[in-house]
């Protein structure tokens, strides 16, 4: 029989074939179990956070509430009069210390270790951890250091935990079917089917090995897990840089819900939402994490195919189109198109390339015919302005996979050039996301004209009238085709944001210049007053006073307003120590550069954007401190710029203050914003409304100033 070991022909590759099958089931096996203990390091050191957090808590409550918990049946005269004058002192005693108390029995001991341990729990459920990176703690860094590994292996982790997966669960079944090709004597007796099985099994096996780029994303994933964390300092600025990323890990981790359920899901009727939670989502190009909410704005732009994602700003719209167009290109759609304002187009171009496998295009400048031909050869995610997509011209019957429109507001007059061609485009391609956060600035006329490149067959049903019957019936008229969640319902771990009205009264050359524009009726001059003459103006002294509290705590700045000339005196002022101005007329490549270096920027920094410009698309979040030169005409304009730094991945509490003067157009321009908010907040939000505010909707910028300068004239005419 000895002979007979030199197996038939095939054999011993066979055998070599299992071999490597199984080191690799072993690789896959390997990355997930490691993972999993990874994810187990982190939530061993999540609850050890949040135990301090919970003793934290039960320290501030006085022990007296205990009495309300037991529904004031427990007597705490004894345990009071014995020092246990908190939650805590009760939560953390022995039952033997408390019995020992005199007058403590049993009985009320009992009760009052239940109770204290009933509010611990309802602390620890209260709500996510918060990591703070100006109050640095041991189990605060112990959790960083947990946490950096498992961030350091994204952007690729999730697919590669879906192929180990995959691998785990197609090795496990196709090794013990290839066996009786790997003797001769198995296959004597393994019989004809088992034979056929087995050579079925050896090919697809040989697959496997096959993939390469498989393999690797297995290794390198493994890898990475197992990296040591960085000191404590690094582990701190890393953070810092990438709060983003540690906070979805976190979220995943923690499995904190969100406050509301329907809110964090637009609000969308039951039968819609169950729909779109059924849509599958595609990860396989996609190289970052979606927290449950990106997840599901993804699915139902995919399960409604033509959409408005109005998702507030800071909650990653960007990230979820970005899920959209993995999840199109896995299942074999090759060429997409994107449509941005030119200050966002290199953050696009960023977010594809750093976000997906996908290839971005950019479709803008000197190179962009090159780059029109490379597309329309290779295919990829091009990129363009609102300008550039006006002079595209591509053959008839291209096939783009999905259309997107950031800053869809943009399009609401329908007979701008640039809403035309978006029209256009809307009418060639099957899918279109359209993405806003502010998709009803002044009149539900304009959002209906934005659902009208979608879907035009709900216009029937989105009617001027649902603005008078109220929040609800607007949301269910608009369900098929809208979907809106705001920062307080998801985004749990941000800071506060803390608004402060700077009241400054004018100076006499601010007085002098604000007579001097409402006599001649300049509605312009009459908002940049306050700076007329710079040397002189109590808004900029203000602003000096800001700027200096923030470089002593070494916060980063914004400072923005609406008019040039306001900037350039803010510049003159601060030398060479501001970054900027951003403005509408410098390039988009610069605009990123700018923002590069001011936040690359140690400590204390201070950058200018005129808000049109900075106020829309980039990113801001080094920023904690966000100034405004004087209220704006649009209250969108000013949530845009707040959340340009007010946004996932802040980890610091955002100070916004406003400089205002009193007895001006500044405080008739606030009435108009809370009226023009609340409106807002009725719709886009999920508040109810509480009166129609159509007057204050509906007047132009025109009759705004027009009213304002005959009310000023009157007024100033009355003063002694």
């Amino acid at each position: 029989m000895q002979g007979q070991d030199s197996d038939a022909p095939g054999s011993g590759q066979v055998r070599e074939l299992l071999r490597e099958s199984e080191r690799l089931l072993g690789e896959a096996r390997a990355l997930r179990a490691e993972h999993d203990a990874a994810l187990g390091r982190v939530r061993a050191a999540v609850d050890a956070v949040r135990e301090d957090d919970v003793k934290a808590t039960l320290a501030g409550i006085p022990v007296a509430q205990l009495k309300e918990v037991t529904g004031g049946r427990l007597r705490l005269t004894a345990l009071e009069q014995a020092g246990f004058t908190t939650v805590l002192s009760v939560y953390e005693a022995s039952a033997y210390r408390l019995q020992r108390v005199p007058g403590v029995g049993p009985e009320t001991r009992r009760q009052a270790q239940a109770a204290a341990a009933q509010i611990a729990r309802a602390a620890r459920e209260s709500g996510p951890v918060h990591l703070d990176v100006d109050d640095r703690n041991p189990r605060t860094t112990a959790l960083l250091a947990a946490l950096y590994p498992v961030v350091a292996a994204e952007p690729d982790l999730t697919r590669a935990l879906g192929v180990a997966e995959g691998l785990e669960r197609r090795l496990s079944a196709l090794i013990p079917a290839a066996r009786p090709a790997s003797r001769w004597w198995r296959r004597l007796l393994a019989g004809r089917e088992r034979r056929r099985r087995a050579e079925q099994a050896t090919a697809e096996l040989g697959d496997l090995l096959g993939d390469r780029d498989g393999r690797l994303l297995v290794a390198q994933a493994a890898t990475d897990l197992l990296r040591p964390p960085p000191g404590e300092a690094e582990s701190w600025i890393d953070f810092e840089i990438r709060a983003a990323d540690y906070y979805n890990v976190l979220a995943g981790v923690s499995a904190h819900e969100p406050r509301d359920q329907v809110a964090a899901e637009g609000h969308l009727p039951e039968d819609l939402a169950g729909r779109v939670r059924a849509q599958e989502l595609d990860d396989r190009h996609r190289r970052v994490s979606l927290r449950g909410y990106q997840a599901f704005g993804a699915r139902f732009a995919l399960a409604q195919r033509r959409v408005i994602l109005g998702d507030e700003m800071g909650l990653g719209k960007t990230v979820e189109a970005v899920a959209v167009l993995a999840h199109l290109a896995a299942r074999g759609a090759n060429r997409f198109l994107v449509v941005c304002p030119a200050s966002v187009l290199v953050n696009w171009c960023r977010e594809i390339e750093a976000r997906s496998t996908l290839r971005a295009c950019r479709l803008h400048g000197p190179d962009r015919p090159l780059a029109l031909a490379e597309w329309l050869r290779a295919g990829g995610v091009a990129v363009t302005t609102f300008d550039g997509l006006s002079k595209l011209a591509v053959p008839d019957g291209l096939d783009v996979g999905l259309l997107v429109v950031d800053e869809a507001h943009y399009v609401k007059n329908p007979e701008a050039r640039r809403s035309q061609a978006v029209a256009g485009w809307c009418r060639r391609v099957e899918r279109v996301l359209f993405m806003t956060g502010t998709p009803m600035e002044n009149r539900v006329e304009e959002f209906r004209a934005l659902v009208g490149y979608l879907q035009p067959e709900l216009l029937p049903q989105v009617r001027g009238s649902d603005a008078v019957a109220g929040a609800p019936t607007f949301r269910r008229a608009v369900a098929p085709v809208y979907l809106r969640r705001n920062q307080e319902d998801v985004l749990t771990e941000l800071p506060d944001l803390v608004h402060v009205d700077e009241w400054e009264e004018f100076s006499a050359a601010d007085a002098d210049a604000y007579r001097a524009a409402v006599t001649a009726g300049r509605w312009m001059a009459m908002r940049r007053a306050a700076y007329a003459v710079p040397e002189k103006s109590a808004k900029l002294e203000r602003l000096d006073e800001l700027l200096a509290e923030a470089a002593e705590n070494g916060l980063k700045v914004v400072v923005f307003s609406y008019f040039r000339d306001v900037l350039s005196a803010v510049h003159r002022r601060l030398g060479a120590t501001a970054h900027g101005p951003i403005s509408g007329d410098v390039a988009p490549e610069r605009r990123q550069l700018l923002v590069d270096a001011f936040t690359a920027s140690p400590g204390h920094a201070v950058l200018l954007c005129q808000i049109q410009a900075g106020g829309v698309g980039l990113n801001l979040q080094a920023a904690s401190v966000v100034i405004l030169c004087e209220p704006q005409v649009k209250p969108t304009l000013e949530s845009q710029a707040v959340g340009r730094a007010y946004r996932m991945g802040q980890v610091r509490r955002v100070q916004v203050h406003r400089l205002l003067s009193p007895d001006s157009v500044d405080e008739r321009l606030l009435s108009l914003l809370r009226a023009k908010t609340r409106l807002f907040d009725a719709y886009a939000r999920r508040s109810e409304l509480a009166e129609t505010m159509a007057e204050a909707v509906d007047v132009s910028e025109q009759e705004l100033a027009r009213q304002i300068i005959e009310d000023e004239r009157r007024r100033l005419a009355e003063r002694p």
